[in-house]
């Protein structure tokens, strides 16, 4: 026979929560990381309960002493967490009423679980939303200083993973630079979707005390208020827009990342990573892996899967709230957590990096690449542009014959190609012309890069 437990709902029920239930439905081990944001919407309550005259004035007055020291208690470690009182509100309430008696019961008038856990969720998360907008520009800063470091370095650049036409590093970084820069923007919407007050809609429908909800709102920083009490309490939209923008982050992260890997390794040999940040093997004293990288891109997986979690738990859901929504903790919370240390460290493996100049250039100056030049230069020429690329692709076909690059053909061994072609060829191909003539706004050249650096102050 279970054991009655006193709960502080409990006035309805004859017996006691089973112990089995209880440990099913307990999630203090989960959300009590919301003790701090649930403190501050509930010393703001208590302000506006007794602005209002709905309790007594010195009543909201102990209760927000009472809140500061409950606060003071868990950060210093001497709080006793109990699964019995089933998650973090249950838990600050019945200590408050421990703390300064029946004055702590009156804390919860005018308001419900739905309501409160709903304003718990979009403090933390507005908090975690600016601290990952800091680390982004962070990361960003970090990708456009390794640009101006390394301003004058050419790399192939590829498509299909194929070498395809000479960039600068500097404008490839800078890709990584404008992904970020939408990652931050998402968030930024996200952000404004976010600090929205759900306090005030009760358990659905609102409550008959005469509550100042613009007073609440003004006191916690939000700059609109839920317009429906029903939708306020059900709605999980901010948490899915900030997985959604959490997973496309991380597609950009882990392209960073696998280039990463692939650019350290002795195929590529186009970059070294820092020391630090990297691991041995057990059995090969060689070795030098990439962990950090690989479980950056690694970590996708988890981000992504918590966005389907999610989305899982939401799409049947009836208004209004339903007990299902406990639920969107682990994901919301693991995933702030991911993104935050995902994209520190990232930085700081960008911030330790060392580039191969001469192996890209060589890389650069293999492969053809400079084959749409040709017919560039050929088209200038006023040759048609698919005649000008067949004569290429015929150049190209000799050159992989005779094993030489484009460039080490003799002139007359190009002109029996085209007569257009001139001596002037050799340096319109070199890979320091050729990535120079990309002028146009968004191009590889030089001055677009700089141009760039000079925007961001960098």
């Amino acid at each position: 026979m279970n054991k009655p437990k006193q709960k502080l709902w409990g006035g309805r029920f004859s017996a006691g929560t089973a112990d089995s239930a209880e440990a099913f439905t307990a999630s203090i081990a989960v959300d009590a990381r919301l003790y701090r944001h649930d403190i501050m919407g509930s010393i703001a309550h208590a302000k506006m309960l007794g602005k209002q005259r709905i309790i007594p004035l010195r009543d909201a007055q102990k209760i927000v002493r009472g809140l500061a020291a409950i606060e003071r208690e868990i950060e210093n470690g001497k709080f006793e967490f109990s699964p019995a009182d089933e998650d973090i509100h249950m838990n600050i309430e019945r200590r408050l009423t421990e703390k300064i008696g029946s004055a702590g019961g009156k804390l919860h008038t005018a308001r419900s679980r739905n309501d409160q856990v709903a304003l718990d969720m979009r403090l933390y998360l507005r908090d975690e939303v600016a601290a990952i907008l800091l680390l982004l520009k962070t990361l960003q800063r970090e990708l456009a200083k390794a640009a101006k470091k390394y301003l004058d370095v050419i790399m192939p650049g590829y498509t299909h993973l194929q070498r395809a036409q000479p960039v600068l590093l500097s404008h490839h970084l800078l890709a990584y630079y404008d992904m970020f820069e939408r990652d931050r923007e998402r968030y930024a919407g996200c952000l404004e979707r976010i600090n929205v007050l759900p306090l005030g809609s009760g358990a659905i429908a609102g409550t008959t005390f005469p509550i100042d909800r613009v007073y609440v709102a003004k006191l916690l920083g939000f700059p609109r208020i839920s317009k429906n009490s029903i939708d306020a309490v059900s709605d999980r939209d901010f948490l899915l827009e900030f997985l959604a923008a959490s997973s496309i982050l991380f597609v950009h992260l882990s392209r960073l990342a696998d280039e990463l890997v692939l650019w350290s390794s002795q195929e590529f040999g186009f970059v070294e990573l820092p020391d630090g940040y990297c691991t041995g093997s057990s059995m090969m004293p060689q070795k030098k892996n990439p962990d950090v990288p690989e479980l950056v891109r690694g970590k996708s997986g988890r981000v992504f899967g918590h966005l389907l979690a999610l989305l899982t738990i939401m799409k049947g859901l009836p208004l209004a709230y339903n007990r299902d929504l406990q639920e969107d903790k682990v994901p919301l919370f693991d995933s702030a957590d991911t993104v935050k240390a995902s994209v520190k460290i990232i930085g700081e493996i960008v911030r330790g990096l060392k580039v191969r100049r001469a192996r890209m250039l060589a890389a650069a100056q293999d492969g053809y690449m400079n084959a749409t030049d040709l017919a560039d230069y050929l088209v200038e020429r006023a040759m048609p542009f698919r005649q000008a690329h067949e004569v290429a692709g015929k150049v190209v076909q000799r050159c992989i014959g005779v094993g030489k690059r484009i460039e080490e053909l003799s002139l007359v061994e190009l002109r029996g190609f085209s007569n257009k072609i001139e001596k002037d060829i050799y340096n319109y191909l070199s890979p320091a012309s050729v990535v120079g003539r990309r002028r146009a706004l968004g191009g590889t050249s030089r001055s677009n890069v700089v141009r760039r650096l000079k925007e961001l102050r960098i």
